[in-house]
């Protein structure tokens, strides 16, 4: 009986080959960021503006409009250096040595929680989860209020809405655009941007950041009273603003049992837009401040 053992030994290594690919698939599939999970809110009125409440300790918001009557939330959960084998520490190693053989499969569960009443949306991270890094792209019908706010590792973005904005970010920026209504904005780490299809002539508006440039688009046609504070940048506007030389005071007369009066004043510049109108606050420290004539 002929044996070849050139034959055996190629089978042999055609099977090892298959082998070892087949377990750096599976190790990849471990690996791999998860996919995005998606969320359907239906709404109590559908004919009603919409709120959105927002909160996040750590990541990204997009909020979108769109030509709907449901909420759609999409979160994506960032990989972390936790989630990365070659960052591990010696008693990480130490504990994984106690389950040789298995795969290790990635805590990818991001604590959200998603509640709707009389169609006011609220989502928000708790629990253990709240740590992780998580960006949200959230869709929304045009007529939706919202406030947002984010502490760290991420921006946030709004478009194609109308209504009454309020955002807060710690350490990231804040960029709106094609918003109509109101809004308050307040970029603690990072700059505001901003652009408006229209104003609602009704409600006062701020925009204040400490380390990063404001830089605002109205309507041409905007009225508006414009307070302004900058510590060490510039301000910049094409609008026509009529200045005024203006005091705020601001006086604290809850003594306290030694009868105490305080009286702090905070000087700041004051003008007219196209005869004044809705009250706009912009504050900034290291930053510039530009007011923008849109169409």
């Amino acid at each position: 009986m002929n044996i070849n053992f050139l034959t055996l030994k190629d089978t042999a290594m055609k099977l090892l080959l298959n082998m070892i690919g087949t377990a750096l698939l599976a190790a990849m599939g471990f690996s791999q960021t998860p996919s995005a999970d998606k969320i359907t809110v239906p709404l109590t009125d559908p004919a009603r503006p919409v709120f959105l409440k927002v909160g996040l300790i750590s990541g990204g918001i997009t909020v979108k409009g769109y030509n709907g009557n449901e909420v759609v939330v999409e979160e994506n959960i960032r990989k972390s250096d936790d989630d990365d084998e070659d960052k591990e520490d010696s008693e990480e190693n130490e504990h994984r040595a106690d389950h040789k053989g298995l795969h290790l499969i990635p805590n990818t569960s991001s604590g959200l929680t998603v509640e709707e009443e009389d169609n006011r949306v609220s989502i928000n991270t708790s629990g253990m989860m709240a740590s992780r890094t998580v960006d949200l792209i959230i869709q929304v019908p045009h007529k939706t209020s919202m406030k947002l706010n984010t502490i760290n590792d991420g921006d946030i973005h709004v478009s194609d809405v109308a209504g009454d904005l309020e955002i807060s970010d710690i350490n990231g920026k804040i960029e709106c655009s094609q918003i109509s209504g109101s809004l308050m904005a307040d970029a603690l780490n990072g700059g505001v941007t901003a652009t408006f299809t229209g104003v609602d002539p009704e409600k006062p508006m701020s925009f204040s950041s400490l380390n990063g440039d404001l830089d605002v688009t109205f309507p041409s046609t905007l009225k508006s009273t414009v307070r302004l504070k900058n510590e060490q940048g510039q301000i910049f506007s094409d609008f026509d603003i009529k200045m005024n030389a203006s005091t705020t005071k601001m006086e604290d007369n809850a003594a306290g049992k030694h009868g105490r009066y305080k009286v702090s004043v905070e000087k700041m510049m004051s003008g007219t837009i196209n005869g004044g109108g809705t009250e706009i606050v912009f504050k900034n420290f290291n930053g510039d401040i530009v007011i923008r004539k849109g169409k």
